[in-house]
């Protein structure tokens, strides 16, 4: 489950867009940043996805991915010409071709490395999913197959794009727009897949034209309602919803971090067997299998846009960090896996925010104002510094991901020195327990 959200520079505090995203994904499928430069190909060379090769172009974009660490593509990213877009699940009645094919995060992948414009991306992506289709597994230990949906932006342009197997319609939409797990357009779409209406038609799905609604044709309703999309969709409208224009960045990552209304002070993430929060807890049982593991939010600039990352999970434990697509990323340590290894970023915070799980509502509260506090600096004096020389970004990108992880030690030693009030619930307790074994973490 996630949600992805944008605000075009029309609702806005400084006149700037801004895009946010939560990634959702099974605990230990590790969250992995990567920065791949722009490069010239050979013509008539191939390029291997996820699970097929597709003739690759001529020139691909330098991008920054935010993805699950064994997949070729990514849930959320950016390119140089300032593109950004962030895909969710979504569950249809077209049946899913399983066979191997490309899936919606090597889509995303291609429209920024091919995509100069947002517009330009959308057609990427529309135009290789008529060509090699969608599908195939997109889950990490347990198989899951999907449909998907986009916010595609950059500084002047957004579009939402959803998806059924071939079938597609898509809205450019201005002020703010969110998306998660459910298809959301009706018949006021403003591009759509040629047989988009006449295939519901000929299945039955509305009786005429006139009566067509994409979202109410094509919604797998089972899927789509325990995906609690419908309430996470409200939700972040309503966090965003501001007609005087004061929409920030400190607004958009709190949104990301947000537990629901009459979420309070004793709130805890083992409560519930079904529902989902913008800020994903994974729980017991199949519904709750996911985990926030990875947050973006970018400043879209015109000329020097720069984007916020956490790179580690539950963004309401995590720390927002600036990094450039020019300037390259700070060093990360090795790549993650699915097991624990403390010398990459995922899995050393993987550590403060498991232990943090053992009385959430009381340990959150040792370091969440000094973590606020921090990534302010990170915000106000990132994008003070968005137009200075490349090198001078990377230190300074650098020294954040540095002072976060000292602060998550340092938080790591107060949460471990305070001994737990409230027990979590067992099957709450049972599940985290078997996702600590399978990643052989150590116990806390």
């Amino acid at each position: 489950m996630c949600d992805t959200i944008i605000a075009t520079a029309d609702v806005t505090a400084d006149g700037i867009a801004i895009f946010g995203k939560n990634s959702d994904r099974e605990p230990n499928e590790a969250h992995q940043l990567v920065n791949i430069p722009a490069a010239d190909h050979p013509v008539g060379s191939r390029l291997r996805c996820t699970y097929i090769e597709i003739p690759q172009v001529e020139h691909t974009y330098a991008v920054l991915l935010a993805k699950p660490f064994w997949i070729w593509g990514a849930e959320m990213g950016a390119n140089e010409h300032n593109v950004v877009i962030g895909n969710e699940a979504v569950f249809t009645k077209i049946p899913y071709v399983k066979e191997d094919s490309l899936i919606g995060m090597d889509l995303l992948r291609l429209g920024l490395e091919r995509g100069k414009t947002a517009y330009d991306a959308l057609l990427v992506i529309t135009n290789l999913m008529a060509e090699y289709g969608q599908g195939c597994n997109c889950g990490f230990q347990h198989k899951l197959y999907y449909h998907n949906s986009y916010i595609l932006a950059d500084s002047h342009d957004a579009w939402v794009l959803e998806t059924a197997g071939p079938h597609w319609a898509a809205k450019q939409v201005r002020g703010v727009r969110t998306i998660s797990n459910g298809l959301t357009l009706g018949n006021d779409f403003d591009l759509a897949s040629p047989d988009l209406v006449s295939y519901a038609l000929d299945k039955g799905w509305c009786k005429t034209r006139q009566d067509f609604h994409f979202a109410k044709c094509y919604s797998d309703f089972i899927y789509t309602r325990f995906s609690d999309s419908y309430h996470r969709f409200c939700r972040t409208t309503d966090l965003l919803a501001d007609p005087a224009g004061k929409i920030t960045i400190s607004k958009v990552m709190a949104t990301l971090r947000d537990h629901g209304e009459g979420a309070s002070e004793a709130w805890w993430p083992d409560r519930g067997f079904t529902g989902a929060q913008v800020c994903m807890h994974a729980g017991f049982g199949p519904v709750r299998g996911s985990q926030s593991v990875g947050s973006m939010v970018s400043h879209l600039h015109p000329d020097h846009p720069t984007h916020f990352v956490t790179g580690t999970s539950a963004p309401c434990t995590s720390s927002f960090k600036p990094v450039w697509i020019d300037a390259g990323l700070p060093e990360l340590g090795p790549e993650p896996s699915g097991a624990y290894d403390p010398a990459t970023l995922y899995w050393k915070h993987e550590d403060l925010h498991r232990a943090t799980l053992h009385d959430y509502d009381r340990l959150i509260q040792l370091y969440q104002a000094e973590r606020d506090h921090s990534e302010t600096g990170f915000v106000n004096q990132g994008l003070d510094l968005a137009d200075h020389p490349a090198a001078e970004r990377l230190a300074y990108s650098s020294q954040c991901f540095s002072t976060a992880q000292e602060a998550e030690a340092r938080w790591l030693e107060m949460v471990m020195q305070t001994q737990p009030q409230k027990r979590p619930a067992l099957l709450y307790k049972i599940a985290w327990d078997g996702f600590n074994r399978q990643a052989h973490m150590p116990a806390l």
